[in-house]
C-alpha cells in the first residue's frame, strides 16, 4: 500500500501534467505557430509526462494523445 507522502507526491506530478498539457494545448488553440513548431510542442509535451510517468505510454496516449490529435486536426485541417 501506498504511503501518504507517495499518495502525495502522485497527485503532484498529475497536477503538474495537467497544468503543462492545458498551458500547451491553449497555446496551440491561441498562436499562429506553423503545425511543424505545434508537433514539436505536443512531442515535447508527452515526453515531459513520459518523465513524470515512465513506462505510461499507453495511459498517456489514451488520455492526452487523443485531445492533441483533435485539435492538431482541427486547427490544421490534418487528415
Amino acid at each position: 500500500m501506498a504511503t501518504e507522502a507517495e499518495i502525495l507526491e502522485e497527485a503532484r506530478k498529475v497536477r503538474r501534467l495537467q497544468i503543462v498539457v492545458n498551458l500547451v494545448m491553449n497555446v496551440l488553440w491561441q498562436s499562429d505557430i506553423p503545425v511543424e513548431e505545434a508537433a514539436e510542442l505536443v512531442a515535447n509535451t508527452r515526453r515531459f509526462a513520459l518523465g513524470l510517468f515512465p513506462d505510461k505510454e499507453f495511459t498517456y496516449d489514451l488520455i492526452y494523445g487523443s485531445k492533441f490529435k483533435r485539435l492538431m486536426t482541427e486547427k490544421y485541417r490534418l487528415v
